[in-house]
């Protein structure tokens, strides 16, 4: 069953980005574009509907800070979160990580169908990951970029639930919590008085141009004028003028950073090994990958001066099987291959394996800013010293909210 719906996912992935052509794949596309329209003018009325306070918004008295982007994965938010949650961590500040889980495991359907049938019955609190101690779930239950997340930041709390302003009353309540940030929350608008992060992809910044389901964007590309601050990822070369020039005339006041997926080493899957990426020069080596953009993993691995003699790609958060992994490394073994390498992201959905032909490594990945970092250093300080309401006011709004 998931092997069919990843092929049917790949499948109108490959429409819309015009990877397939014929008389099927263009009529599809022309009922694609009819329905961007309707999807349009409903992401204009929820927009205004919550900017006009018609749309029930919250202020729970804490900093929130939303990292999000105007297109559908890709941008690679995971590092921007983590590295934004671990320096305000280590200036002493209180953080907690709200995510909506996407692809976690849900709920039985039971419990969903008491809360539909009685609506009076309480609702379940949200899942704790980690409370900045403790991992309590894997990345099956809690999602992968959350769990990812509760992993390498150590002291900071991770919760998951749609519901973000349930999660973060939750996290003041429980873990006193000063910053509230959310993966992925451009698009959450429940919660008010916050500052937009928003992660424009260097190589695809506004994927093909048109908004959902003709294409990848998930509002229109004027709405880049809610940023705050403006993360350009991926800057790995190439010029970058002209797209600092298109989103300056869409957003005159925000700050623009410039960075780059840098990679730190390789980790071994099956210990804490860890290698120095000079391993990867000249070596033969196989991938596998289920990630919206493997080609950009890809290439980041030749760009270290691996040779990549066999390749996997699967569907994004696909999740893998010991078969699949298996059958990786066997091709890679048989065509003389030195190791196997995937991302940290695929790697925490790879389930326990046994003996291997060859090592398996994933490649650790750091945020490195190349251009604007005093602008993201003042930026960070003014979120350290931000005014924060005392104790009092902030149970008075938990009692009321």
């Amino acid at each position: 069953m998931q092997t069919i719906l990843e092929e049917l996912e790949q499948f109108a992935i490959d429409v819309i980005l015009e990877r397939r052509y014929g008389k099927r794949a263009t009529l599809l596309r022309a009922l694609l574009y009819l329905l961007s329209f309707p999807y349009r003018w409903g992401v204009a009325a929820r927009l205004w509907l919550y900017r006009e306070r018609i749309a029930k918004v919250h202020h729970l008295g804490v900093q929130v800070i939303s990292v999000g982007n105007l297109t559908v994965g890709g941008t690679g938010k995971t590092p921007i979160v983590e590295m934004i949650a671990r320096l305000l961590a280590q200036k002493g500040r209180k953080v907690a990580i709200l995510s909506r889980g996407y692809r976690s495991k849900p709920e039985p359907i039971s419990k969903r169908l008491s809360r539909l049938m009685f609506p009076w019955i309480p609702a379940s609190p949200p899942r704790v990951v980690s409370d900045g101690k403790t991992i309590f779930l894997d990345s099956e239950k809690a999602g992968d970029e959350p769990y990812m997340l509760a992993r390498n930041l150590k002291t900071v709390p991770v919760l998951v639930d749609k519901d973000r302003v349930k999660s973060g009353l939750y996290a003041i309540e429980k873990f006193g919590t000063e910053i509230l940030v959310l993966d992925d929350g451009l698009q959450y608008l429940s919660l008010f008085e916050r500052t937009n992060v928003v992660l424009v992809d260097r190589e695809a910044p506004f994927g093909n141009e048109y908004v959902l389901p003709r294409g990848t964007l998930r509002e229109p590309h004027e709405q880049m004028k809610r940023a705050d601050l403006i993360i350009v990822t991926k800057c790995d070369g190439g010029d970058t003028q002209p797209l600092l020039a298109r989103l300056r005339l869409l957003n005159p006041h925000a700050p623009i950073i410039l960075c780059r997926h840098a990679p730190r080493y390789l980790q071994n899957f099956f210990s804490d090994e860890r290698l120095p990426l000079s391993e990867l020069r000249n070596a033969h080596v196989g991938t596998i990958s289920g990630i919206a953009r493997p080609e950009s993993f890809e290439k980041g691995v030749k760009n270290l001066g691996a040779k990549i003699i066999y390749s996997k790609q699967f569907a994004d958060h696909h999740r893998f099987s010991a078969q699949e992994i298996e059958r990786v490394i066997q091709h890679t073994h048989a065509r003389g291959g030195k190791m196997v390498v995937t991302t940290e992201k695929d790697a925490v959905r790879f389930p326990p394996l046994g003996s291997s032909l060859l090592p398996l490594f994933f490649l650790r990945v750091e945020i490195e800013i190349i251009e604007g970092k005093e602008a993201f250093e003042s930026w960070m300080e003014r979120l350290v010293k931000g005014h924060q309401l005392e104790l009092e006011e902030i149970e008075t709004l938990l009692t009321h909210v």
